[in-house]
């Protein structure tokens, strides 16, 4: 019994035409930016990749040093708790010097909105006035003694220091709201479909 003639496999190109281009290349070639082609086969030749210089050293520095992503309620017990510590320290030291206090406010709040993970970035604006006067506790003035002259004192330093809250607040509602910015144009750009 006779066999029927079978043909041999093959990618569906015929002889003697070269195999289409994958879609990256064909794009380049229909763009005029494809290179001269290489001696195997027609195949354009690689560009090669741009180098990127070297980041200046304080980038450098900065990218090494450490990057923790807190939740909203992470941030807020992390804010309240340094700020608390830094309102001690600055009642040993300083004898509660309120502008050391709100100096020293002004770096927890760059770090909280900075270490805020991309989930929770519309927390960073909220816990830190909380924090501010968390840590305003030990640094007020008692105005006579008691609860009521202590809630007294920190009302009176939250109403003077004002100037220092509203700027912490501001700072970390930027930093937060440029990175909130900066994520909405990474996933514009993954979603957008390739031209």
């Amino acid at each position: 019994m006779e066999q029927p003639r079978t043909r041999s496999p093959h990618d569906g190109t015929r002889r003697g035409v070269p195999p289409p281009l994958p879609p990256q290349a064909a794009r380049s070639a229909k763009a005029g930016r494809a290179g001269p082609p290489s001696a195997r086969g027609g195949v354009p030749s690689r560009r090669p990749a741009a180098v990127r210089p070297p980041a200046p050293p304080i980038v450098q520095s900065v990218r090494r040093m450490p990057n923790p992503r807190l939740t909203g309620l992470g941030g807020g017990l992390f804010c309240g708790a340094l700020m608390l510590v830094l309102g001690c320290l600055d009642q040993l030291l300083f004898g509660a010097s309120l502008t050391v206090y709100g100096v020293l406010f002004l770096p927890v709040c760059v770090l909280t909105a900075v270490w805020i993970r991309r989930g929770d970035l519309l927390t960073a604006p909220i816990v830190v006035p909380i924090a501010f006067a968390v840590g305003l506790v030990p640094v007020a003035e008692t105005g006579g003694g008691g609860v009521g002259g202590r809630l007294m004192g920190l009302f009176t330093a939250l109403a003077t220091q004002a100037g220092w809250l509203y700027g912490g607040t501001l700072i970390a509602g930027l930093i937060a709201t440029v990175r909130k910015i900066r994520l909405m144009n990474r996933r514009a750009a993954r979603n957008r479909p390739p031209v």
